[in-house]
């Protein structure tokens, strides 16, 4: 399934899930531009639990401080439809997020979902020395908000199976509730399987969590229902 829009409009300009959408390709662009370098960019710059967790250097040789990583791999990604498909999740999502808590507020909403998907991932497997890159876990926060915001919102989806092609309107509760079980399905089978390199999918589940917890805690001190 692959939503394309939802039928919640907003009242403001969505600034900051522009400017994050803009930020991720510029940063992507400049990493398309190192060529070769690229891997060694990804390495200083991605999340390396291994190196989060006990120290020590990047294996490409940069001083860069480990734990601020946990920030900057946010905004890395590895490929073209890593990045498109995430981008695409947050600007169908992020705006409503956006147009709820506020502009200044979502922001922080957004990189604290991203930490905390991050730790998720390290605690998943401490020991990997494989690097983490991508926005997915501050969006699974945007997601698991907008699940218990809206979830009677209707989602255009797309729906592909093999030759079956479909345009559907689907619940957010089962386009996000069929997405969250898949990362758990997915993503219980690699505990204990050692460092891989692919989906983290603990970070997409704690993004998830730690999104619909402090979006809850943040409406009741903006004081909305």
């Amino acid at each position: 399934m692959i939503p394309l829009r939802d039928d919640i409009p907003t009242e403001r300009l969505p600034v900051v899930t522009i400017g994050l959408i803009i930020l991720n390709t510029a940063v992507f662009l400049y990493q398309l531009s190192l060529g070769p370098q690229a891997e060694a960019f990804i390495f200083n710059y991605g999340a390396i639990p291994y190196q989060i967790v006990f120290g020590g250097e990047s294996p490409a040789g940069v001083n860069f401080p480990s734990k601020l990583t946990l920030l900057t791999s946010m905004f890395l990604h590895g490929g073209w439809m890593h990045l498109i498909g995430n981008m695409l999740y947050l600007w169908i999502f992020g705006n409503n997020i956006e147009d709820q808590l506020g502009h200044f507020v979502y922001l922080i909403f957004y990189v604290a979902c991203g930490l905390l998907a991050g730790l998720a991932h390290i605690l998943s497997d401490p020991s990997s020395q494989v690097p983490s890159v991508g926005a997915s876990g501050a969006i699974a926060g945007v997601l698991g908000a907008y699940l218990i915001k809206f979830p009677k919102a209707r989602i255009l989806t797309l729906i592909w199976l093999g030759f079956f092609v479909r345009l559907v309107y689907i619940p957010a509760i089962f386009v996000l509730g069929f997405w969250f079980v898949l990362q758990i399905i997915a993503g219980l089978p690699t505990v204990g399987a050692g460092q891989t390199g692919g989906i983290a999918y603990f970070a997409h589940i704690g993004g998830f969590v730690a999104g619909i917890i402090l979006f809850f805690v943040l409406s009741r001190l903006l004081g909305r229902r």
